[in-house]
């Protein structure tokens, strides 16, 4: 049983910065209809830029954190404004390849100045390890989980107890008629992109120093685990994203846990791409989607 439990608080943690990636993916998705695999890089770009702050230039973490998140907000909005929407026009396979293109070259540049072997973010959330009920919980867990969950909740209400919010989903609904009421699309992309941004930032400070392997450049293909995520949540569905990154999170930590030997250890890695293979033949509109997803 403290097997059990020991994997969900892992599988949590893990799950909801799946959540984030695919909720930031999932933003882009509903104001611009762009299935952005740029998130990866922001994933990528928000640890390496955190590890250059924090262990670099010795700023406080706390502050290294926000200055990253601001950096990948302007960086994401900026192309944005600069690139994609001009590539409006094209069809959604070719927005998709622009967005994948933007990331192999972000990955052999953040490669040319930190190099590809693990950094040590060194353990800025506290080295102590607690234990309740006879399960050891560290630290790191809780600050990822708290987060998380406080990230995920301010989206919601952003979304849906603002006017900004309303305007981002007038803007999704329909742009020619949130236009008419006031709503400026430009604005309201390069929010939803800063957004994204800050969201893909955050999971990637994250990852690289809860979930264990330090800076690494491999991290932006873990983050493609929250692809699965939106599937499985419903393509389109902020809540479908949240609840894909948790499930899936949790799924994977089982899997590793308890997954037969003759799987092999690399089973869990691969156990999200299953689930994504599962889904699109079983149920494409996943849990709360619907069966297509126009662009706007």
């Amino acid at each position: 049983m403290s097997d059990f439990l020991q994997l969900s608080l892992s599988g949590l943690s893990l799950g909801f910065q799946y959540a984030m990636v695919a909720l930031s993916i999932t933003v882009i998705l509903r104001s611009s209809g762009i299935l952005s695999i740029f998130q990866g890089g922001m994933v990528l770009l928000g640890g390496y830029l955190a590890f250059a702050l924090h262990q670099q230039l010795t700023v406080p973490f706390a502050i290294a954190v926000l200055l990253s998140l601001a950096i990948c907000a302007a960086l994401n909005a900026g192309l944005e404004r600069t690139l994609l929407r001009n590539a409006s026009h094209v069809s959604e396979l070719t927005a998709v390849f622009l967005t994948f293109g933007l990331l192999l070259v972000l990955e052999p540049i953040i490669e040319s100045i930190w190099g590809s072997e693990p950094l040590d973010m060194g353990d800025p959330w506290g080295f102590e390890t607690l234990t309740l009920g006879g399960i050891k919980v560290a630290q790191r867990d809780l600050w990822g989980i708290g987060l998380a969950i406080v990230v995920l909740a301010g989206v919601y209400l952003l979304f849906n107890r603002t006017r900004l919010g309303l305007s981002m989903r007038a803007n999704a609904s329909d742009r020619e008629a949130a236009g008419a009421q006031g709503i400026k699309p430009g604005t309201v992309l390069g929010v939803s992109w800063a957004i994204a941004g800050v969201l893909g930032c955050l999971a990637g400070v994250l990852m690289m120093t809860t979930v264990g392997g330090g800076v690494r450049p491999d991290v932006a293909v873990v983050a493609f685990a929250a692809l699965p995520a939106i599937y499985l949540g419903g393509a389109g569905s902020p809540l479908g994203a949240v609840v894909g990154g948790v499930v899936l999170g949790l799924a994977q930590q089982y899997a590793a846990g308890y997954s037969p030997d003759f799987l092999g250890q690399s089973f869990s890695v691969v156990f999200p791409y299953i689930v994504l293979i599962l889904v699109l033949i079983f149920r494409p509109q996943g849990i709360f989607g619907s069966l297509t997803v126009r662009r706007a």
